[in-house]
């Protein structure tokens, strides 16, 4: 700490952060259980870090750093040689020899000053010739303070592995506990929602009228109760397993990426990123309008398949049977080569991300090869890299999974609306009427008119007519008997 204190001038900021220990001022307890921990104490006093909090801690390091990574070099020359090698390049020829025999003795005669630009200066030499690996020197400085402590290393790195591993199995099991729970929530609420989405429709279909049946034949609704709320379901049980997720993963990896690996080389992420999304926006127009075919063409095997069962009998009374495999043989070689195409063009995705993926890993090691060559990266930071990259662009990849479901939901998601839009053409009363109990078994037409729905003129017209029982009701009922009045041509019927 004395060495330390040499080389900078917030002795105080320093040392308000550590605290003595010494048989003096410990209990014999406490003595004990720190000599176990640095032995070096037998022989002398040390400072100990107090517990400090993050902020703390950060604010330790900024004046702490600099004259750690001075002292380490000016008391570990041999260790240090090359860093040494490369100051002496830099400064000029008279302070050469200088920075040779420079030892904590002869600095504490420099002034105060000097020796504090002097660090600084040095310290930004270091920083621009060895870049990122500036953290590894720090690193270094401080396993020497450790081991001149007495510490031992290889305990020290054990405990260090067993520590982070215990915490890494840990997220994993909570990352498993997540994955489980949003899986079983996401089933369910995708299960609720096809469960809402039949009954709307289902109750729609129940007030339609003929004309409405004509708009949506009974095949194409029932492909759209079934296999068009199926793919709703699907596509919801993924989305919400992936929505969450992968913007996580992405977003993780993009901040790790500018804040612990070398930028230089972020790119790649960029370029990997449009190569990916443009892949995706090609196979989403080539295949968007198959996947609407896709469904009209289900519709139509769903039609000739009731068509067919329904009609049987009257097709073998006519001897038809081979009419009709033709029909259905049609309708069948229609789907198969919609959904042959469809899924050539999906199966392109995987294989072609892949290929950005491994692409991205050569370029990463090509170029990042260079930078470690050069010496202003380590091997480490580059590995680092590619896990990150691979983070990001996995995050990528899985939503792009989700985009092979998309076109075809949406596509079911547009039908299953034009049903539930749809307004029947016949409506209940708003209010209902109230009923009045002298006209029990009357039957009363008032200014009713009636045409088909595709007719451009009406064939009823304004038609008034009442039904009304016999006056002996509970005699003429059984007999089906009914007295009819039509007051437009002042005409009775039986």
């Amino acid at each position: 700490m004395d060495n330390l204190l040499v080389f900078t001038l917030e002795d105080n900021e320093i040392l308000e952060h550590y605290f003595l220990i010494s048989k003096n001022n410990v209990s014999e307890k406490e003595y004990k259980k720190y000599v176990k921990k640095y032995p070096v104490l037998e022989n002398e006093d040390i400072y100990v870090l107090k517990n400090i909090n993050k902020k703390q801690r950060e604010e330790l390091e900024k004046v702490i750093v600099k004259p750690l990574l001075a002292m380490d070099i000016i008391t570990n020359k041999e260790k240090n040689a090359q860093i040494i090698q490369g100051m002496i390049q830099i400064v000029p020829d008279e302070y050469k020899q200088d920075v040779l025999n420079l030892t904590i003795d002869t600095i504490k005669q420099i002034p105060e000053q000097q020796l504090i630009f002097f660090v600084n200066t040095a310290y930004t030499i270091l920083e621009n010739s060895f870049g990122d690996m500036i953290n590894n020197l720090e690193i270094s400085a401080v396993k020497q303070e450790l081991i001149n402590l007495g510490v031992n290393m290889d305990d020290y790195q054990t405990r260090y592995i067993i520590k982070v591993g215990l915490q890494m199995i840990g997220i994993a099991f909570v990352s498993m506990a997540s994955a489980i729970t949003i899986m079983l929530l996401s089933s369910k609420v995708a299960a609720k929602l096809s469960k809402n989405l039949r009954d709307q429709v289902f109750k729609k279909v129940l007030k339609f009228s003929n004309k409405e049946f004509r708009e949506f034949s009974t095949a194409s609704l029932i492909t759209r109760s079934t296999n068009d709320i199926q793919q709703i379901q699907m596509l919801i049980g993924m989305l919400f397993r992936v929505v969450v997720y992968a913007p996580i993963m992405g977003i993780g990896g993009f901040l790790r990426v500018l804040g612990n690996s070398h930028t230089s080389m972020a790119w790649i992420i960029g370029m990997a990123i449009l190569i990916i999304l443009a892949i995706v926006m090609v196979l989403f127009i080539v295949a968007m309008p198959k996947f609407k075919k896709l469904q009209d063409l289900i519709d139509k095997l769903n039609l000739v398949s009731r068509e067919i069962l329904t009609g049987l009998p009257v097709i073998r009374a006519f001897n038809k049977e081979k009419t009709e495999e033709s029909r259905f043989d049609v309708a069948s070689q229609n789907l198969m080569k919609t959904n042959i195409f469809v899924n050539k063009a999906m199966s392109i995705m995987m294989p072609a991300l892949m290929l950005v993926m491994n692409t991205i890993s050569i370029a990463i090691v090509w170029f990042g090869g260079k930078n470690v060559d050069a010496g202003v990266m380590q091997v480490g930071d580059m590995m680092a890299f590619i896990q990150y990259t691979m983070q990001i662009v996995m995050s990528f990849l899985m939503i792009s999974l989700i985009s092979i479901m998309l076109p075809r939901a949406s596509v079911s998601a547009n039908r299953i609306n034009d049903v539930l839009e749809t307004e029947p053409s016949i409506l209940d009363p708003e209010k209902e009427v109230e009923f009045n109990k002298e006209k029990i078994g009357y039957v009363e037409f008032k200014n009713v008119s009636f045409r088909y729905p595709d007719a451009d003129t009406e064939i009823l017209e304004d038609i008034n007519f009442t039904a009304k029982p016999r006056s002996n009701y509970g005699n003429n009922r059984k007999h089906g008997k009914w007295k009819i009045y039509n007051s437009k041509f002042n005409t009775t019927f039986l």
